[in-house]
C-alpha cells in the first residue's frame, strides 16, 4: 500500500509514518496503472488485496463521464487467509465455518488505498462505501460493486469500453456479456476476472471483480512489479491458469 499523504496513514493506521521522506520516490504498485512509472522505479509499494479487486474493477469508468463517482458501494468479500497465518479466535475453523460476516464497516484501512487512487484516476477527491466480508473459504476475493449511471448505456458499450483499456493487459480477463467473475476461475493465479452488468431498471452499473488474494492480491503483483523492474518477461513465473475445474 501506499498513502501518499503521512497525515492520512497516520490517521487510519493511528501510528506515526516513519519514512515521510520516502514517499515522493515510491510508486504503487499496480502495473496496469503504473506500469511506465514502476519500470524505473526505486521503491514500488505493493497494493493490497481488496484495493486491487476495486481499483482494476472501476478504472475504466473513472476515466468517463458516465457515472456518479460519488455514488460507489464496494462489496468485497474474502477468504480466511486474507487475515493471514494468525492464533486470533475469530479465524478458528469452528468459528468461520459455515458463517459469513461483515467486519470494519466505514473504517477498513484499504478504504483511504481504494479513494485516493480512484481519485487520482477521476482527477478529483472519491469517497467510496466499503464493506468486507469474511467468509468460510481458504483464499479469493471477490468485490460486487454498484454504481450509479449519468446515462444507461448497453452492457455491451461498457464490455467495449474495458475491453479497450485493459486490451494489452495480461492479467485481466473481461468476461462475457451475462457472465460474472467467479473466484474459482482465479484461485492459484495472477488474474483479475471482471464481470458488467448494467441493470437499466435501477440505472446502475454492478461490476464483479475476482481475485486470488494471494497472489494477484500479494505475492503475485510483488512478482509482476519485480518483472517490470527488472526487465524480465512480465508474465514470467505467473502464466499459470486458474486450477477450476
Amino acid at each position: 500500500m501506499l498513502f501518499r499523504s503521512p497525515h492520512i496513514y497516520e490517521m487510519w493506521y493511528s501510528a506515526t509514518h516513519t519514512s515521510p521522506e520516502l514517499l515522493n520516490d515510491t510508486v504503487y504498485g499496480l502495473p496496469e496503472i503504473y506500469r511506465t512509472e514502476i519500470k524505473p522505479a526505486s521503491l514500488v509499494a505493493n497494493p493490497g488485496c481488496y484495493p486491487t479487486s476495486v481499483i482494476l474493477a472501476m478504472a475504466p469508468l473513472m476515466k468517463t463521464d458516465l457515472i456518479y463517482k460519488d455514488s460507489i458501494i464496494a462489496d468485497s468479500k474474502s477468504g480466511i487467509s486474507g487475515a493471514g497465518r494468525t492464533t486470533d479466535i475469530n479465524f478458528q475453523f469452528a468459528e468461520c465455518n459455515e458463517g459469513t460476516r461483515a467486519y470494519s464497516i466505514g473504517v477498513h484501512r484499504h478504504i483511504p488505498e481504494i479513494e485516493q487512487e480512484l481519485g487520482i484516476l477521476s482527477g478529483k477527491d472519491v469517497k467510496i462505501s466499503f464493506t468486507p466480508h469474511l467468509i468460510p473459504m481458504t483464499r479469493g476475493v471477490l468485490s460486487t460493486i454498484y454504481v450509479n449511471l449519468r446515462e444507461v448505456p448497453k452492457t455491451g458499450y461498457l464490455i467495449e469500453i474495458y475491453n479497450e483499456f485493459y486490451k494489452d493487459e495480461p492479467f485481466v480477463r473481461l468476461m462475457e456479456e451475462g457472465k460474472s467473475a467467479d473466484t474459482h476461475n482465479v484461485i492459484i493465479s495472477n488474474y483479475c476476472d471482471i464481470g458488467i452488468k448494467v441493470d437499466e431498471r435501477t440505472k446502475r452499473v454492478v461490476l464483479t471483480s475476482a481475485i486470488d488474494n494471494l497472489v494477484k492480491g500479494a505475492s503475485g503483483q510483488a512478482v509482476q512489479n519485480m518483472n517490470i523492474l527488472c526487465g524480465f518477461r512480465e508474465d514470467m513465473g505467473l502464466d499459470t491458469p486458474g486450477i477450476f475445474p
